[in-house]
């Protein structure tokens, strides 16, 4: 039957594991390639089942859908956006119908995002389609690999 083909993420992964520290720099050995490389993949994905909207426009839709109404900078803060991308997540999804915005009370400088009953809908029409995309994007992961692999970039992403 021959051996089964080699993948060149399993490639990759045999690059990796291998010490190869005296062979030199190698672009598709670098964090930076693979994550851009795995992120272009689930990119790809999302849009395949979630064309209308954009990856960040669905986490600000479900973060809201977690916490309810919340300052424009704190949901920022929650989904890793800077104040002046999350102005314009905010923007194109208040032009949607999906968010309205208001002024705090105590803070006129403040604004408070909260989901439309449009947006509501949204999400839970998009939910299910969202953890299928999860769900692809981890389907070349065993179970036990895919939760090592979160837990890693967890830690990566927390060490500021």
């Amino acid at each position: 039957m021959g051996r089964p083909a080699v993948t060149s993420g399993e490639n990759m992964l045999r690059r990796i594991e291998s010490d190869r520290a005296d062979d030199g720099y190698h672009l598709q050995d670098q964090v930076g390639f693979i994550l851009r490389k795995a992120h272009q993949r689930h990119v790809a994905i999302f849009a395949s089942h979630i064309g209308d909207l954009t990856p960040p426009q669905f986490a600000a839709l479900a973060k809201l859908q977690d916490i309810g109404e919340t300052s424009q900078n704190q949901l920022g803060a929650l989904i890793a956006m800077d104040a002046a991308t999350v102005k314009g997540v905010i923007d194109r999804l208040k032009a949607r119908g999906f968010v309205e915005i208001a002024k705090h009370d105590g803070d006129k400088r403040r604004l408070l995002v909260s989901l439309t009953d449009e947006g509501r809908q949204a999400v839970e029409r998009l939910i299910p389609l969202a953890q299928k995309i999860t769900a692809e994007t981890m389907a070349p992961l065993s179970p036990k690999e895919a939760g090592t692999l979160l837990r890693l970039l967890g830690k990566i992403a927390s060490s500021e």
